[in-house]
């Protein structure tokens, strides 16, 4: 192995640049390669002390595979990789910016995920897949009836029991065209909601058999879609140095701008966040927030809930707790321990 021999990878589908680089920046070479030269490259007697690619579709296979043939691995978030492009962007370029962002200590590797875990997120993928598609669908039937003056209420329910009867309805005005679209899409929303009946019994099954979740779930808010999130996302907890980094990379924790000593703190992140897990996480904490609201605190965390609200409202207070949840999520992974709320002393 030489020691100061780094190899940058540009993944693609097929084509695959890489580049040789020495840790003072020297490049010894800068070359495109096909998928099986490189499977050939990581598995072969040619050592290197780094391999380090752009954390993109596919990185997660190709760091299972270096790691499995004792490699020191390192995925770099495309953001701090884009910075770092100052000419044209060419595969030769981005593969030697993905190997000068390696060097750079302040940039750290993101978590890479076992072929388990990466199962568990296509799960959710898919189930998230489908709600989308069930509420466009929706959406549209929705639209259709609205322009005949069929107004319904808001829900799926409401409209797959509505649909029969306004099929059936002889007088209201639908032309025989809308109500052979309307019975097939009504046919195509009901196998959406089985669809999505299914992914939850199946991310309920799995998520009661893995220990992380099993752990993350006893968390006030957090449901098996939240704890599934929460396990992908965190990992092992060694991507981040502080639990408030995970806050932060979920995007829990507000915008600073600081310039000439003074600090502007902001709302949170927009654009820089997980918004779908955030919006999970949202969600689960606004429901306790509407139980502490009716009943009195059980426990030192729902105190402090209940005080936040008060002085700030129930929505910033969900937020903090959200991000309170995080922070745990991480210090829970990281101690390999188990949650145990403290109660309040008489």
């Amino acid at each position: 192995m030489e020691d100061n021999l780094i190899l940058a990878i540009d993944l693609a589908k097929n084509s695959f640049q890489v580049c040789y680089m020495r840790i003072n920046g020297e490049v010894l070479m800068n070359k495109a390669i096909s998928r099986t030269s490189l499977i050939r490259l990581l598995t072969g007697k040619k050592k290197f002390s780094l391999v380090v690619m752009e954390a993109c579709g596919g990185s997660h296979y190709w760091a299972r595979l270096a790691k499995k043939n004792n490699y020191e691995i390192k995925v770099i978030p495309p953001r701090a990789v884009t910075g770092l492009q100052l000419k044209q962007k060419t595969d030769k370029n981005d593969a030697y910016a993905i190997g000068v962002a390696a060097l750079l200590p302040h940039i750290s590797s993101c978590s890479q995920m076992s072929e388990e875990e990466q199962g568990l997120q296509c799960l959710d993928r898919a189930r998230a897949l489908q709600i989308a598609q069930r509420t466009a669908l929706s959406n549209q039937m929705r639209g259709f009836l609205m322009e005949f003056g069929i107004v319904l209420p808001k829900g799926i329910t409401p409209l797959a029991k509505r649909i029969p009867e306004i099929l059936e309805d002889a007088e209201n005005g639908l032309p025989d065209c809308l109500r052979q679209v309307l019975a097939s899409q009504s046919d195509l929303l009901a196998m959406y909601t089985e669809q999505i009946e299914y992914y939850d019994g199946l991310i309920t099954e799995h998520v009661s058999q893995n220990k992380i979740c099993k752990k993350l779930s006893k968390l006030e808010g957090v449901g098996p879609i939240v704890a599934l999130g929460l396990m992908v996302r965190l990992g092992n907890g060694k991507e981040f140095v502080r639990s408030r980094d995970a806050s932060a990379c979920i995007g829990l924790t507000p915008k600073q701008h600081s310039t000439g000593g003074k600090e502007r703190i902001g709302h949170i992140s927009k654009s820089c966040a997980d918004k779908r897990l955030r919006s999970l996480l949202y969600q689960g904490a606004m429901s306790i927030v509407y139980k502490v609201t009716l009943r009195a605190p059980t426990t030192e965390k729902e105190r402090w809930l209940k005080s936040m609200i008060e002085r700030r409202g129930k929505k910033i207070a969900a937020i903090a707790l959200a991000n309170k949840t995080v922070r745990t999520a991480v210090a829970l992974i990281k101690s390999d321990s188990e949650y145990h709320p403290l109660a309040i002393q008489a």
